[in-house]
This record gives structure tokens, C-alpha cells and sequence, in this order.
């Protein structure tokens, strides 16, 4: 870790040169307005350069900044394709990129949260990490009763820099207001802050993978593995064996893909209901198909808490947006949230942009492909203040919920996936089903 930046003032300095940074821009902007530009060319260039240098700290400090441009990115069809392009890029390789804790470190951690005889715990050990991400690194082992595990440590002093890192970012709403005037960024913060802070907790996320655990263990399509051990900072769990996602993408036959898509959406929707919470990190990394066909599903350690289930209001607005009642659909988004009091939006860009991604729960049977979502991407790929992504807020309650989304659809288009995906609309989302009535979209 020590090539990124760490240390509190080191961070706060990074991130200081934001405000700064736009200050200059905007004198700058001004200048070239009373030479003669136009105020929208203007616009433009302050956005352009904004976006750019936002994207550039946030991927340098990685930890809490990095979640927060991960989190914005679900907006990054509204920003023009020169800095969306290198923005993704850099996230890719700093996720790529982390390097592991040398052996001695883990060694220590391990004998600071389980003792010094940790080593009793285990028949074999591996100290060469399975895999290794921004918070922490997984090894495979042999726990004492002969069973294969995975244990997850947690990097030391992972904790604190995500902290600070939220904690500066939250000082700088007005600029992110720059790029996406519709969006409030200081409740996504904060509600990034707290899922990020349940992330490091090892207990928090032992409890949320038990509880899948249990309620999928002889299900016919899904395995979660259980936990063994845990504390604040060491996860002991079941080693999942199966083929990851990521090769049936790239290898697998039309009839893998769309089965294997087909179970990821249903786990999504599902599980809302069955276990009260949504995984809420839906990359391929995070599955596997067994053996014995079931989807294998890891890493619990970002979920959305969600007690009632799926948010009546999404099915509501969706069958009524089916229903072609675009009134309604419009005072349901101002009530939950995704349009400011403010902000007054084009009700038919508003039905154009929808569309297609409420496209699959019109239709008996779907297929989801790059192309498809090229398509959708270059319909809303605009930065004029105008543009209807740029005018839509994200209620801090539906963060992680869009977040996996997106992220779902994402993977379904590079499986190809043909699926009956609206039967698990029908079955699973509440409020979708429903015949009309007299009750308002929240309620």
C-alpha cells in the first residue's frame, strides 16, 4: 500500500486541491465569458475539467475516495467519453493493482486477532493471498477439523484512511453539484460512510453471510458458504469451489450464460425477501458455478438492509410506468426523492430514458447485450445542463439498491443473458404485480 497516498495530511492535501483547482477554473471561465465565448461553451469546458480532475484525485486516493467515485459512476453515461473512458480505466488498474501484505504482516495480524497459537486453528495454511481487494486480502486454508476455508484479513489501518477519506469528501458537495446539478451528494456520502463502515466491520458481515447462509442451504439454485469463525478484522468461512462467473462470460455456452443469468437475477430479487437484506456488490468476482449447477455466491460484506423487503414504491412506479401514466410516475419520483423540488424535468426525455431499462419487465423474455447497453449509454451520453440523467438525484435509501442495479445489468449484458426475467419481477418485487388502486406510489 505504501505507493498510494495514506497518511491524513497527505490525503487532506490531495483532496484540498479540488476546491482550489475549480476556484481557478471559474475565474478562468469568466474571463474567456467577457472575451466573447458563450456561456454554455463556457459551461461545458468548466464541467469537462471538473469531472476530470475530480475523477483523477479520487482514483489516486483509492480507499473511501475510490468507493465514491465507484458509486458515481453509475452516472458516467452523462459524462462525455474522454473522461469517462480513463475515469474506468483508472479505477480498473488501482483494483488490480493492490498489493498484497508480505507474509510477516499477516502473520502478525492474525496472531494480534486470534492469538499467538492462531496457528492451532489451522492444518495448512497458505500465505500467498487468493485474492486482494482495497480493504483486505483472502487466503485459502485448512481449518483444524479438516474442512477447506477461506480467511479474510483485513489490511491494517484500512479503517481510518476510509473515515478521512469520507470525512473530507463530504466538504465538497458544491462541486459534484457542478457535474450533476440534480444530485445531492452529501446524503450519498453519508450513506456511503456507513455501509463502508459496516464493510470493515468482520462481525457485521459474519452476521449478514450466516444469515444467507442459512436461509439458502439446500436450495435448489444457490449456495452461500457458511461461517466459521470471525471477528472485527478476521473472516474464517467454507471454501466455495466452482467455475467464476468471469469465465462463463467469456467461455461459456448461450445455454450456461443465460442460466447462470436468469440465477443472478433471481438472487437479487429474491433475497430482499427471503433474508430481509440485497448483496450489494454484484461483480462477477463475487460468483461461481458449482459443479452441481447452483450459483455459488461470496462477499457479504456490502449489503442493503432492507427488513420489508424491495421498496414497494419500485414495483408501483414501474407497473405504472408500463401503464403509460407518466403524471403519476413523476409525483412518485419527486416523493421518494429522484427529482429535487427544484428541479423540473421533460416528462417525454424522462419516458425516453426509462424505457429501455424498464424494457425487460414488458416483455415475456429478454436479452441483454453490449449493444444494447452501447445504445442506452450513447442516448444519455450529454452534458448540457438539460440532460435528463444529470437532472435525477439518487435518495441516499436507494444508493446501494441502484448501485446494484447497474451493476446487474452490466453483467447480464456481457453474459448475453435471454432469460424470463420479468416472471422474478413478478414473483419477487412487491407493488409490481398489483392492481392499480387509489394508494400513492410510496404508500
Amino acid at each position: 500500500m505504501s505507493d498510494l497516498p495514506h497518511r491524513a495530511v497527505a490525503r487532506s492535501a490531495k483532496l484540498a486541491t479540488l476546491p482550489l483547482g475549480f476556484a481557478g477554473r471559474t475565474a478562468l471561465g469568466l474571463g474567456r465569458r467577457l472575451g466573447g465565448a458563450s456561456a454554455e461553451l463556457v459551461a461545458h469546458e468548466i464541467q469537462r475539467r471538473t469531472a476530470d480532475q475530480i475523477f483523477k484525485v479520487l482514483g489516486e486516493l483509492k480507499g473511501g475516495a475510490m468507493k465514491l467515485g465507484q458509486a458515481l459512476s453509475i452516472f458516467e453515461a452523462a459524462l462525455p467519453s474522454e473522461i469517462a473512458g480513463p475515469y474506468r480505466a483508472t479505477l480498473t488498474r488501482l483494483q488490480d493493482a493492490a498489493p498484497p501484505l508480505p507474509a510477516a504482516t499477516v502473520h502478525r495480524v492474525l496472531a494480534e486477532q486470534l492469538g499467538d497459537d492462531w496457528r492451532d486453528n489451522f492444518r495448512e495454511f497458505d500465505d500467498n493471498p487468493s485474492a486482494a481487494a482495497s480493504i483486505g486480502q483472502v487466503h485459502r486454508a485448512v481449518w483444524h477439523d479438516g474442512r477447506p476455508v477461506a480467511v479474510k484479513i483485513q489490511y491494517p489501518g484500512a479503517g481510518k484512511a476510509l473515515i478521512s477519506d469520507f470525512n473530507q469528501l463530504a466538504r465538497l458537495g458544491k462541486l459534484f453539484s457542478v457535474l450533476l446539478p440534480g444530485l445531492d451528494i452529501k446524503p450519498v456520502l453519508g450513506e456511503l460512510k456507513d455501509r463502508v463502515a459496516e464493510e470493515l466491520d468482520y462481525l457485521r458481515e459474519a452476521e449478514a453471510q450466516h444469515a444467507f447462509a442459512q436461509e439458502f442451504r439446500d436450495d435448489p439454485d444457490f449456495f452461500v458458504p457458511d461461517v466459521i469463525a470471525a471477528n472485527e478484522q478476521v473472516l474464517v468461512t467454507e471454501w466455495l469451489t466452482g467455475t467464476p462467473l468471469s469465465k462463463i462470460i467469456e467461455s461459456g455456452s448461450k445455454a450456461e450464460r443465460d442460466l447462470a443469468g436468469l440465477r443472478l437475477v433471481r438472487f437479487l430479487f429474491c433475497s430482499p425477501s427471503r433474508v430481509g437484506m440485497l448483496h450489494a456488490d454484484p461483480h462477477p468476482g463475487n460468483f461461481r458455478v458449482m459443479d452441481d449447477g447452483r450459483l455459488g455466491v461470496l462477499d457479504f460484506g456490502a449489503v442493503s438492509r432492507l427488513p420489508d423487503g424491495y421498496p414497494r414504491a419500485f414495483g408501483t412506479l414501474t407497473r405504472i410506468f408500463n401503464q403509460g401514466d407518466m403524471e403519476t410516475v413523476v409525483r412518485g419520483l419527486r416523493e421518494e426523492g429522484f427529482i429535487r423540488p427544484h428541479i423540473e424535468v421533460d416528462v417525454d426525455a424522462l419516458r425516453a430514458f426509462l424505457a429501455p431499462y424498464v424494457e425487460p419487465t414488458r416483455v415475456e423474455e429478454f436479452t441483454f447485450s453490449r449493444e444494447w447497453l452501447r445504445r442506452q449509454a450513447a442516448a444519455v451520453a450529454d452534458l448540457r445542463p438539460n440532460n435528463i440523467v444529470r437532472q435525477l438525484n439518487l435518495p441516499p435509501s436507494y444508493v446501494l439498491i441502484h448501485r446494484v442495479h447497474a451493476a446487474g445489468v452490466g453483467v447480464l449484458c456481457q453474459l448475453g443473458t435471454t432469460a424470463r426475467f420479468r416472471d422474478e419481477v413478478v414473483r419477487w418485487v412487491p407493488g409490481f404485480a398489483d392492481e392499480p388502486g387509489p394508494e400513492r406510489p410510496g404508500h
